[in-house]
């Protein structure tokens, strides 16, 4: 039976929220990809609410592209405490923290959100922008550490 990598993770000692980098995959011809965990809550202590998630599933797939090239998927965790980020490349843990908290910043700022209609989302009526920049501010409150096990923070770009 496959591993798989966040069933290894002992979820109880890791401190939220953080960037982690949970994998990298090199295909023969030399392309790779990372799998970033954008942990927002702590694990078995809290989970947002599904309308929180597929909110913010919608502006994090819409603003982080505007931060950071390469993205293929950013897609809920189904223990609702956080997200998994596919990018091509190699990209340090410190740049996905930055462009993470430019994106939250944007989220709280925002006053639409994208793709919400029956013909563009499969469940158009699961949403809540309130409560998406609520959690937005609460991750950006606490800081977002590029360390899963302590917390430590990515310095800033001048």
């Amino acid at each position: 039976m496959a591993q798989v990598e966040s069933f290894l993770l002992d979820h109880n000692k890791v401190i939220a929220p953080y960037v982690r980098l949970a994998g990298t995959e090199q295909h023969t011809k030399g392309a790779s990809l990372q799998k970033y965990d954008l942990r927002f809550l702590q694990p078995n202590k809290d989970a947002m609410p599904t309308s929180a998630v597929h909110t913010l599933e919608h502006l994090l797939a819409t603003y982080m592209r505007d931060e950071i090239e390469g993205i293929v998927d950013i897609s809920p965790m189904g223990c609702r405490t956080g997200f998994y980020m596919i990018i091509w490349d190699e990209h340090d843990p410190a740049d996905i923290a930055r462009a993470l908290k430019a994106t939250l910043e944007k989220v709280i700022g925002t006053e639409t959100v994208p793709a919400v209609s029956a013909l563009e989302c499969g469940n158009y009526r699961d949403h809540s922008l309130f409560a998406a920049k609520e959690y937005s501010k609460q991750v950006l409150d606490s800081g977002i550490s590029i360390d899963a096990f302590e917390r430590k923070f990515a310095e800033p770009v001048n």
